[in-house]
């Protein structure tokens, strides 16, 4: 008889049904329920993107296991609006706000400088802003919005809370990926360069599959400074985001779409789970790590990795002023 690990190696041939819900019921049936049997108290954790979805969900879990934690958001009405429903949910006065659009590197850079006093230091940073966008849009500072937002954006965000993420010695960034980055092979040129004409899907899968190769990078030179630097991806869920973004599709599959918790259950444990941290650059799917590559021909160059650290690091240096 097949047990639940073995099941759960099965589905993830089967890219649909490992994506799932049912992938996910699957998957939990192994994991070690004392894993999150966590008490966070004084440990300081950042969530981009924290109003709604995955994002809010993972903020929801960490406060729950009594972290201080950082909303960071660009709406600070709606962020003041959800911190107020995690302290009541959760019974943790611990909830802030920051104001940050990772997509404006202006604000990256002021959001940096807040989060640094606000909390010297900081264990867990999880880069989970994202967007799916119809039409181009082209930030201030001259770059594709997808590419800003879920690339250069978190880039810039990671450096300049480096000295935070180092402070004591055990702390840990997460990248909320996507398996739409599956897609794709790393291609830096057409990463920053908008698809033409203009295709939303295959920007984000582009750019997701850039985080995932970024994560591998920060975690390099992140390993000897004690922080620990993951990828991930949470399957199939029904956000506001993919309701709004992929209609067809959000329709299609809306009976075996995850709920929101089990989305950022790997994000939440990443960022906290003692196991965790036994590892660094890792790319994982409920608590699982797993290939980065499943299509032929999708394989980088290790040229093209560290052409993509070089892009990220020219793009937010030009920017210095």
């Amino acid at each position: 008889m097949i047990g639940a690990r073995g099941l759960d190696r099965v589905l993830g041939q089967v890219v649909g049904l490992s994506f799932s819900a049912i992938g996910y019921r699957v998957a939990a049936a192994s994991w070690d329920g004392r894993d999150l049997e966590v008490d966070l108290s004084g440990r300081v954790c950042a969530v981009t993107g924290a109003t709604s979805g995955i994002g809010r969900a993972t903020a929801l879990a960490l406060a729950g296991l009594g972290a201080r934690v950082l909303l960071l958001v660009r709406d600070r009405g709606r962020g003041d609006v959800t911190a107020d429903e995690l302290r009541i949910a959760t019974g943790n006065p611990a909830v802030e706000v920051v104001e940050v659009d990772v997509a404006d590197l202006s604000s990256v850079r002021r959001a940096g400088a807040e989060i640094r006093a606000l909390a010297p230091e900081l264990h867990a940073l999880v880069h989970n802003a994202g967007l799916l966008l119809d039409e181009l849009d082209v930030t201030v500072d001259g770059l594709e919005r997808t590419v800003a937002t879920h690339v250069v954006g978190p880039h810039l965000l990671t450096r300049e809370l480096v000295h935070a993420l180092a402070a004591d010695g055990d702390a840990r960034v997460v990248w909320v990926s996507s398996g739409g980055m599956y897609t794709r092979s790393l291609d830096v040129r057409r990463t920053f360069e908008p698809p033409s004409p203009f295709d939303g899907v295959t920007a984000y899968a582009r750019t997701k599959r850039a985080q995932v190769v970024l994560a591998e990078l920060w975690a390099e030179r992140l390993a000897e400074r004690g922080v620990v630097v993951h990828a991930m991806h949470p399957g199939w869920v029904d956000t506001p985001g993919l309701r709004s973004s992929l209609p067809k599709f959000s329709r299609v599959t809306r009976s075996i779409l995850r709920d929101v918790r089990q989305g950022a259950d790997t994000a939440v444990w990443l960022a906290a789970a003692a196991s965790a941290s036994e590892t660094t650059g890792g790319f994982w799917l409920d608590r699982r790590e797993r290939p980065t590559h499943l299509l032929p021909g999708t394989r980088e160059r290790e040229d093209e990795r560290r052409a993509l650290w070089s892009a990220c690091e020219d793009l937010t240096a030009v920017n210095d002023g």
